[in-house]
């Protein structure tokens, strides 16, 4: 069995990448039609979604940022 070609690894890698961004997609327009139906339904509000998502986003750049420099 002779190697691959570094060419069709990259025709492979291009392809994985494709079904990801698919993959990718279709899981962002669920998560926005289940948070639209949330919102319509009135069990939350834009800004309630809005402080939740700056919230997470602070504390994931505070790990990040403890991970990257654990002595500071």
């Amino acid at each position: 069995m002779k190697p691959k070609s570094s060419a069709w690894e990259h025709v492979e890698l291009a392809a994985k990448l494709a079904d990801l961004k698919e993959e990718h997609y279709r899981t962002v327009l669920t998560l926005s039609a289940v948070l639209e139906l949330l919102i319509d339904k009135g069990v939350l509000t834009r800004e309630e979604l809005s402080a939740k998502a700056e919230s997470i986003d602070a504390q994931l750049e505070q790990l990040i940022s403890a991970s990257l420099h654990p002595m500071a």
